[in-house]
């Protein structure tokens, strides 16, 4: 017998969109409407047609939603790759190609989805089970995928009929539908899939208010209104483009210039020009991810593969990055690299978060035991520690900063300023020692830990292997109850607290910049920007 799965699949979901990190704000003069947890820049009317420039902070990794993991990729995917469900300005889960939330068998392991009827893809050709079928498979069985590790309970996906799909489980998975509201439920076209197999990234082809046109690595990636979309009136750009610009200096001069319209994640200590600029507009959400340093503790033939021993100080003592975290105090990297504009915190899960233990807490930065750990481990120092760091200037502020902090406890951190794309390749090969990078969060806590702290799971560039943190990621994931998973995720944090493959220090806050000439956009907590609605004001 099946039931509406919203209590054993959506309550994790529900419980997350109504105690969520912060509220959304917008700043200047203009009007933005608000969600609790997102804003829409601009409410005034539209005109139809126009082509809006956005601008990026880093160029994506591969437009293929089987093998992305990036922030910006999903910011492209977000307006021509639709999924099975999403999510709206409360994080609340929504169905998007499927027409209703999941259905459950009684035991947990039997997902019925209905889906849309009549939706195209951006090619012409039908979205249908068999479709959703295709693409489920793809994610669990193409090599280097990064979505089979977040499907690994899912053993069938059947066809039942061309409108509904059915998935079965090893074992009941809580997060499934928090899951397919993300890369795992994109589903691409079988033509195109067929046509470029695993370069289909270089073409994507799925079904959104616009699809692939063109894309100039490190310039642009160009999009088109789709002539396919099923609620195409709704759309009123006719053309979509995605500039690359690294650096947030540039990125505030373009806006400021008018040569964009649109630039995500300004830095803290530019967002005063936006607020008192007349022609612009701030739009904030609070990043439900984190940020933090990951540091090579078994990577030593590439992620997925089997962890070894690497050759590192600080990756082969757990006594150094223990007082490698002591010495990073988290207010004074906020306050100096970000004017004071995020909250620093040594957990990968959102401040407000209904699954963080209150009994699990950060401990204080302390010098002094860091000086003491360094020098009982008997590495002679200054421990050399080397550190890929992004191109921008508010990566290499923090890099200083960081640099400055432990070199007073006798580490000397040695700054390699790296292409973003570049970076996942060499963290990905076990290339680096310290990597400094952050996640952009799900609304499902198993999002934010599992692909990262797993054995053999496919992000965990750490290489990290730990049985505690794995029987806790486990015993989560086949649970619905709300305070059994909250202490699973305490033991889990504990134990990587422990061990310190992954440094949590902070959460951002997402500043958004537009120029008044724009509205429409949804921007929400997972920092994503929705343009299926924007488009330019008809007045001056």
């Amino acid at each position: 017998m099946r039931r509406r799965h919203v209590l054993a699949m959506i309550v994790a979901v529900a419980a997350v969109s109504t105690a969520c990190s912060g509220q959304p704000s917008s700043s200047g003069s203009g009007a933005t409407s608000q969600g609790s947890h997102g804003a829409t820049a601009g409410t005034a009317a539209l005109k139809p047609g126009g082509t809006m420039t956005f601008a990026l902070a880093e160029d994506p990794d591969k437009l293929d939603p089987s093998l992305g993991r990036t922030l910006v990729g999903r910011e492209v995917f977000a307006n021509m790759c639709e999924k099975l469900y999403d999510i709206n300005s409360s994080l609340t889960l929504v169905p998007q190609l499927a027409s209703a939330l999941p259905t459950l068998s009684a035991d947990g392991k039997t997902v019925t989805i209905a889906l849309r009827k009549g939706v195209l893809f951006n090619d012409g050709t039908p979205m249908d089970a068999a479709a959703v079928k295709t693409s489920l498979d793809r994610d669990l069985t193409i090599v280097g995928s990064a979505r089979a590790g977040e499907l690994k309970s899912v053993t069938a996906v059947k066809v039942v009929d061309p409108s509904t799909v059915q998935l079965t489980l090893k074992a009941p998975y809580a997060p499934l539908a928090a899951t397919l509201a993300d890369r795992a439920g994109m589903v691409m076209s079988p033509t195109q899939l067929k046509k470029l197999g695993t370069n289909f990234g270089t073409d994507p082809v799925c079904v959104g208010p616009f699809s692939f046109v063109s894309r100039s690595p490190g310039n642009d990636i160009v999009l088109k209104k789709s002539d396919y979309y099923y609620d195409k009136a709704k759309v009123k750009l006719d053309k979509v483009v995605f500039k690359i610009i690294t650096d947030g200096n540039v990125r505030l001069a373009n806006l400021r210039s008018g040569d964009v319209d649109a630039a995500e994640r300004l830095a803290p200590t530019d967002i005063a020009q936006v607020e008192s600029s007349p022609d612009l507009r701030l739009v904030t959400a609070t990043s439900i991810g984190y940020q933090g340093l990951t540091v090579n503790v078994g990577n030593v033939a590439g992620v997925g593969k089997p962890v070894g021993k690497v050759k590192t100080a600080l990756g082969s003592s757990p006594q150094l990055r223990e007082a490698f975290a002591l010495s990073l105090d988290r207010d004074t990297i906020n306050k100096v690299v970000f004017a004071g504009r995020y909250a620093p915190d040594c957990s990968p899960l959102p401040l407000a978060s209904p699954y963080r233990d209150a009994s699990l807490t950060c401990p204080k930065a302390d010098l002094a035991k860091a000086v003491q750990l360094v020098k009982a481990s008997g590495v002679a120092t200054p421990v050399p520690v080397s550190m890929i760091i992004g191109t921008d200037p508010e990566s290499a502020r923090f890099g200083q900063v960081v640099q400055s902090l432990a070199g007073k406890a006798g580490f000397k951190v040695t700054l390699v300023p790296t292409e973003f794309t570049t970076a996942l390749d060499l963290s990905d090969a076990g290339k680096f020692d310290v990597f400094a990078i952050g996640w952009s969060g799900r609304i499902d806590p198993d999002g934010n830990l599992y692909v990262f702290l797993a054995t053999g799971a496919p992000l965990n560039i750490a290489g990290l292997s730990d049985p505690v943190i794995d029987k806790g990621l486990e015993q989560a994931r086949q649970t619905t109850d709300q305070a059994a998973r909250t202490r699973l995720y305490a033991q889990v944090l504990r134990a990587q607290q422990a061990d310190n493959a992954l440094i949590y220090l902070y959460h951002q806050k997402l500043f958004l910049g537009v120029s008044k000439k724009v509205g429409g956009i949804a921007y929400y907590d997972d920092g994503l920007p929705r343009l299926e609605t924007a488009g330019f004001t008809s007045g001056p």
